[in-house]
């Protein structure tokens, strides 16, 4: 998927909406335990439901990694049901991959050479070659966490650095010459909103996958301010504020009535940009 296609699909939809399925049969409700899969049966009516909504999906891999080789099925019939059903919605595996030049590219094949995601995220600490096996392929993309949400994140994130500026700053700066805004996008968390407009200065065109709004406390409106580009630029990711906002038997229609009050808030702020 190149970035003319997605900004093209949140101009129709007018919502820049990132679906997280991070589905814990713990939280899915109790009729559907006796499906022969019933992660992906809850996936399946949460796509069903929001897919209106949503540009993008993103399937959290360790809440299927956990469950050994079905979650992995899992991870894999949701996948197919997306591609089959709504093959212009995205897809990131949100895996935070991040290995030697060789595992990396292992890592690689195995999402992008069976089609089973458009991006993956990634951990640059060890450097250039954990990232550059996910640029070989055409329309897929190295999603590097930069500043993320969680409160450890000024463990190292947010490190001085001896010549100025942040740690998170110096990973964009150095890491966006390696690939392009075709091809790379940047994590950063809604907890960070303000950090944006400093960002948006280092990588003006690439797209910001942003998760934390809503049940982790991010602003979207502080989002759009500071982080929104002449093409949007922007990936919201919402996880449990849609999929468990209602654990009954309308899981499903609760969770459409949550995304389309977001893409309702998204085209507001489209059209205050101008978009």
């Amino acid at each position: 998927m190149t970035s003319s296609e997605l900004f093209e699909q949140i101009r129709r939809k007018r919502s820049f909406l990132c679906v997280g399925l991070d589905t814990d049969p713990n939280k899915i409700p109790q009729r559907l335990l006796s499906e022969d899969d019933p992660v992906f049966a809850f996936n399946r009516a949460i796509v069903d439901a929001t897919a209106a909504y949503a540009v993008c999906y993103k399937p959290n891999l360790a809440f299927y990694e956990e469950n050994g080789a079905k979650g992995w099925e899992s991870f894999v019939k949701t996948v197919r049901y997306i591609r089959d059903n709504y093959p212009e919605i995205m897809i990131i595996a949100d895996a935070k991959r991040g290995d030697i030049g060789n595992t990396s590219q292992m890592y690689a094949r195995a999402f992008f050479s069976q089609d089973l995601a458009d991006g993956v995220t990634l951990s640059p600490y060890m450097g250039r070659d954990t990232v550059d096996p996910f640029l070989r392929f055409d329309g897929k993309w190295a999603v590097i966490l930069a500043l993320t949400s969680n409160p450890s994140a000024a463990d190292f994130e947010m490190q001085r650095l001896e010549e100025g500026g942040y740690l998170y700053e110096k990973v964009i700066d150095v890491s966006s010459g390696w690939g392009t805004a075709e091809n790379m996008m940047y994590v950063v968390g809604a907890t960070q909103a303000r950090m944006l407009k400093g960002i948006r200065e280092l990588i003006p065109n690439h797209f910001l996958l942003v998760p934390g709004v809503g049940a982790q406390g991010g602003s979207l409106e502080e989002v759009a301010r500071y982080g929104m580009n002449d093409r949007c630029g922007l990936l919201v990711n919402s996880s449990r504020g849609i999929i468990y906002a209602d654990r009954s038997e309308l899981f499903a229609d609760t969770a459409a009535k949550k995304a389309a009050e977001m893409a309702a808030q998204m085209a507001e702020l489209l059209s205050a940009h101008g978009l």
